[in-house]
């Protein structure tokens, strides 16, 4: 009798145990949460950050913008990915900035500040090559710069990969 009740009590405990897990897997495959848009780092139990990046770049064929100008921004991968999380962030003071007015299928818009100020996966299909376009206030905000968070796996992530800075046309 106490054998079987040992039994049920473990199988019980691996029953909840695989159910918190794949209810928790399944809450950040559809994107990243919105505790996500600060430090961009994915909240992932027992994630590890890896470094340095060597597979991951995220560029623009634009140095320079000017306000309400439309930025189109690449994200290039040698290597399969499955979540990410993009934003446009202001060099002088790290806010996030702009919105995102087209995003590539397999993605969605996200809400950190201010309306679609930041994308990330909507599903977790493999990833390797993105193109979206980012357009600037219409006031003027600073050079900025495009950051990224790249989930490879559930357990491995790089975080807040930059791009060049775009400078703002007319700035002193």
């Amino acid at each position: 009798m106490e054998d079987s009740r040992r039994a049920h009590t473990a199988i019980v405990g691996w029953a909840c145990t695989t159910l918190c897990l794949v209810s928790y897997v399944a809450a950040f495959s559809h994107g990243a949460s919105l505790s996500a848009c600060t430090d961009m780092m994915p909240g992932h139990l027992r994630a590890q950050l890896h470094s340095p990046n060597n597979y991951v770049t995220v560029h623009t064929n634009m140095s320079f913008y000017s306000p309400g100008d439309k930025v189109p921004v690449t994200v290039r991968s040698t290597r399969d990915f499955m979540g990410f999380l993009l934003q446009a962030r202001k060099v002088s003071n790290d806010e996030i900035t702009g919105t995102f007015i087209f995003i590539p299928p397999g993605s969605k818009l996200l809400t950190c500040f201010e309306d679609g100020d930041t994308v990330t996966h909507s599903d977790k299909s493999l990833k390797r090559n993105l193109s979206f376009v980012w357009k600037a206030p219409d006031q003027p905000i600073g050079d900025i710069k495009f950051f990224i968070s790249v989930v490879q796996s559930y357990f491995v992530y790089w975080a807040k990969i930059e791009s060049a800075v775009v400078a703002q046309r007319g700035q002193n």
